[in-house]
């Protein structure tokens, strides 16, 4: 279904509606072998993903541009409330996972400290889920967040069959 979209004041909030139970899409979203397949705008891969799927673990995940190049971004898990929420510090990273300035990859440097997100998995219609994602950026220009809006649109057009894959082999 289609990808919804509001930007106010720094939070953008991108809703999709997919055609899958909860547990799948919460499979889909927390597996690093799945998430692999959806991180990152059409034409981008994610050759690594780790994820530590508790409170106060640490993810990294990697997108890789159709020119070879990579980029990571990585956070803390701060609330996992199991098929219902998450809650993470985003940031820009290296391989490891550590924070990097976001000049490390050609954006402005400006005074990042990281976002706090939050991801909602809910129950919608007979064996569907809305997952909403809220991205926390004040400092995000109209250009960010236009292209956030263009690349969650993508990831969650991957992310809907990487689910679908599921909901045939589950």
């Amino acid at each position: 279904m289609a990808n919804q979209v509001s930007n106010e004041a720094g939070v953008q909030t991108f809703s999709r509606i997919f055609d899958a139970p909860r547990a799948l899409v919460w499979k889909a979203w927390t597996t690093p072998k799945y998430v692999m397949k959806w991180w990152g705008p059409k034409g981008f891969t994610s050759p690594l993903c780790r994820i530590d799927l508790r409170v106060g673990g640490r993810f990294t995940y990697s997108m890789q541009s159709p020119d070879g190049h990579v980029f990571y971004n990585g956070g803390e898990f701060r609330e996992i409330l199991p098929l219902e929420k998450i809650v993470w510090l985003w940031y820009f990273a290296d391989a490891d996972g550590n924070r990097v300035s976001p000049a490390h990859y050609g954006f402005p440097d400006e005074d990042r400290e990281g976002n706090i997100d939050e991801i909602l998995f809910e129950d919608y219609g007979q064996g569907q889920t809305r997952l909403t994602y809220t991205r926390n950026d004040p400092t995000a220009t109209k250009e960010e967040q236009e292209g956030a809006a263009a690349g969650f649109g993508q990831i969650f057009d991957k992310l809907a069959e990487v689910v679908a894959e599921l909901v045939h082999t589950e």
